[in-house]
């Protein structure tokens, strides 16, 4: 059976995203309230009949996708392309540490947004590509109509601007435990069905932060 539906998981919340510090592949783990809306996931995922999760191995997104599948008799398939963007000399860093501490990088990243190179790390580009061969593989392996990915803020918005028509026009702010979901049309284009949904959270609070091409001067 053809996977006809992808929904797409961020990782519950973390100390350093309530610091707004940039974890890139930093093993940051889930705070309190991470693991509270994992949970809440847990038990809105059980109900949707998803038949795989894949999951980025960095440890946020591998302790939501374990919540997540203890209800479910199959556990997380990892794989190190749907990790988030890594961000190299900055991680750990927040984005006005960035801006005041490397600006003439900054200034280059803001120029170029998709292709400026991260010092030691990863572009906007080379995410996308990665992530778009994890997806291509998934979509072409998978059983069963619908599929859960574990990924990231950059990540997730760097995959959909390659799978949707048209280009993805807008960068959504996920929030920590949000779904976005995608659905195959009759025409094998990919559709945007819903983005950072967190109804499921029933009120529990959740955060969306930008990306770094989001904060401009």
């Amino acid at each position: 059976m053809a996977v006809k539906r992808v929904i797409f998981i961020r990782p519950g919340e973390t100390d350093w995203n309530r610091q707004l510090r940039w974890q890139g592949w930093v093993a940051i783990p889930l705070n309190e309230l991470g693991r509270k809306q994992a949970q809440r996931l847990a038990s809105f995922m059980r109900n949707i009949g998803i038949s795989a999760l894949y999951s980025s191995d960095l440890r946020r997104a591998l302790e939501t996708a374990q919540l997540i599948v203890e209800p479910l008799d199959f556990q997380p398939i990892l794989d190190e392309r749907l990790r988030e963007r890594n961000i190299g000399d900055w991680q750990g860093l927040t984005p006005d540490e960035m801006q005041n501490w490397f600006p003439d990088e900054y200034a280059r990243l803001m120029e170029d947004p998709d292709n400026f190179r991260v010092p030691g790390g990863e572009s906007r580009a080379d995410v996308r590509k990665r992530m778009r061969a994890a997806f291509d593989d998934i979509i072409a392996q998978a059983a069963g109509e619908t599929v859960a990915i574990m990924s990231h803020t950059t990540a997730i918005n760097a995959l959909l601007t390659d799978l949707l028509p048209g280009g993805y026009r807008t960068k959504t702010l996920f929030s920590n435990s949000s779904v976005t979901t995608i659905h195959l049309g009759d025409d094998g284009v990919w559709q945007l069905v819903a983005a950072d949904d967190v109804m499921h959270l029933e009120g529990l609070e959740s955060k969306a932060f930008p990306e770094l091409e989001d904060k401009r001067k």
